[in-house]
């Protein structure tokens, strides 16, 4: 799908807040992949594809570019971000700090309906994998199982700080996460296994190797550092 179609689909509904859903539906292409980095952005052309006037758009470009997901240059418009390898290096690293915590409570609170679902996840994304499916359904698989891992922490400062960086982690691991996905899923089987044995330490030395691997995975493909 083009980012026209992308566009298309995503036409903005009524009654909800104008600004915000503009906002939301143009972010969201940024995130999976629609709206590319380094895209110029024409106001004129984002309003005629979801289907509004210029006002939200330009409201939302401005809020886009606050938030690190759009740069507005003088004289030239909008253009998607295009995310330096420290930028993402450093968010990588982040998350994997919140989320090798995440893993060590999970493995303190899982009940058995807990690791169910969890290898219900983990089958999810082995299946999309399997099917050779776009990075767009990978990524979402392997959120959703990161998501449940947390929520089994009972931690909720640490779910909302982990749902912070999750839309900009999603970003950085979409161009890799087929050529990680293999990787990545024999990984998460091990997480789940610890967490399901009630292994605390385990879980979080497991959880620790796979995101670091995913940070220096990215490093290598996209950074192109040695």
């Amino acid at each position: 799908m083009n980012s026209t179609d992308a566009l298309s689909a995503r036409r903005v509904a009524r009654p909800a807040p104008l600004r915000q859903a503009v906002h939301e539906a143009l972010r969201d292409l940024i995130v999976n992949g629609a709206l590319r980095p380094g895209q110029h952005l024409v106001e004129g052309e984002l309003a005629a594809q979801l289907g509004v006037s210029r006002q939200p758009v330009r409201e939302a470009l401005q809020r886009l570019q606050s938030e690190g997901w759009v740069d507005l240059r003088p004289t030239r418009g909008a253009f998607v971000h295009t995310p330096s390898p420290e930028e993402a290096v450093q968010l990588l690293g982040t998350r994997a700090v919140l989320e090798t915590h995440s893993a060590r409570l999970a493995a303190g609170h899982a009940d058995t309906g807990h690791v169910e679902r969890l290898w219900q996840l983990q089958q999810e994304g082995l299946d999309a994998l399997g099917a050779g499916a776009r990075p767009r359904r990978l990524v979402t698989a392997n959120a959703a199982l990161h998501a449940f891992i947390t929520e089994i922490s009972g931690n909720a400062v640490l779910a909302e700080l982990i749902a912070q960086v999750d839309r900009r982690v999603r970003w950085y691991y979409t161009p890799i996460a087929r050529p990680r996905g293999e990787d990545a899923w024999k990984e998460h089987h091990a997480v789940i296994e610890a967490i399901a044995a009630g292994d605390a330490d385990r879980a979080e030395s497991l959880m620790r190797q796979h995101t670091e691997r995913t940070t220096e995975f990215y490093r290598r493909q996209i950074a192109g550092a040695p």
